[in-house]
């Protein structure tokens, strides 16, 4: 584990979410050469024993049942969104080297975009008056809109005019590359591994772990900690296709936010027993207010 960020680092060995994805494309390959009757009689990443195919004879009436799991998958533990503090934020963001680097920042944290959505943002794909960028979707490839803050588009209005011109259709993320053919470094669009270049570099410098996919999950729990957004407003921007996705992981508790709660409150009680109860007021008789005020007597 990370002493500053709390995160465990990747052992050698592959992670369940990958042999279970693993195990999916296998069993869908043989199911598809099965199916043209090319392949083998058996497929040979079968399913738990359920006795038969789930849903084989499924009455309409009722809700589909979920199918069983893959004989050989591992069990998945339970994810927890890897939010950065405010003050870790700070000291993340203080710690990138360039403007580019840190209107990258500022995007991802503002709508929670991933990696490679960002990074396939054209010239044409951000609108200025409206402080939205468009991005295309993983997966489906559906173009989308997503608001950014204020923020976010001073560092890429500080970036683009350190970059000089920039046609509509050009990628508006650059790197400089150094070329075998000896003509020094060369402009070149930033990919996927350029970018996780720069962590590595801020991870050296701040000794951290922190990964890119950590500011869409920061991004994701202070929108889903905000009264004013639902569940719903949240689903959209991160581009979910289920909401049960969004309140799984985004719904969790912090761990360190409930303790510092508990904390409060148990800070609370040991205030309120070391308190002394306040005194009753004494009073004053009627009748020696009526003498003192010559209210009710003789003139």
């Amino acid at each position: 584990m990370n002493a500053i960020t709390g995160k465990r680092y990747l052992g050698d060995g592959y992670e369940p979410r990958t042999v279970r994805h693993s195990n999916a494309v296998l069993r869908g390959f043989y199911e598809y050469w099965i199916e043209l009757g090319e392949g083998p009689l058996v497929n040979p990443v079968p399913r738990g024993r359920m006795g038969s195919r789930a849903n084989a004879h499924h009455d309409p009436l009722k809700p589909y049942r979920a199918e069983g799991r893959l004989r050989y998958n591992p069990k998945v533990p339970r994810r927890r969104p890897r939010a950065i503090p405010d003050e870790r934020w700070e000291d993340l963001f203080a710690g990138l080297g360039s403007d580019r680097d840190r209107a990258i920042a500022a995007l991802a944290v503002s709508n929670g975009a991933r990696a490679s959505e960002l990074l396939g943002i054209r010239g044409v794909d951000v609108e200025w008056g409206n402080q939205l960028v468009q991005v295309s979707r993983k997966g489906s490839g559906v173009m989308q809109w997503l608001p950014a803050s204020s923020e976010a588009f001073v560092w890429l209005r500080l970036y683009l005019g350190e970059l000089g011109s920039l046609e509509p259709n050009d990628p508006i993320w650059w790197t400089l590359r150094r070329r075998d053919r000896g003509d020094g470094l060369v402009r070149q669009p930033m990919n996927y591994e350029a970018l996780r270049a720069v962590f590595r570099r801020l991870n050296s410098l701040l000794g951290t772990n922190y990964s890119m996919h950590d500011l869409r999950h920061t991004a994701a729990v202070r929108m889903s900690r905000d009264e004013n957004l639902s569940m719903r407003d949240v689903q959209t921007i991160l581009g979910h296709a289920h909401l049960s996705t969004t309140a799984d992981v985004y719904l969790v508790e912090d761990d360190a936010q409930v303790v510092a709660r508990v904390h409060r409150h148990l800070a609370a009680r040991q205030e309120r027993a070391e308190t002394p109860p306040p005194t009753a007021g004494v009073g004053y008789d009627e009748a020696d207010l009526a003498v003192l005020f010559g209210r009710g007597g003789p003139r």
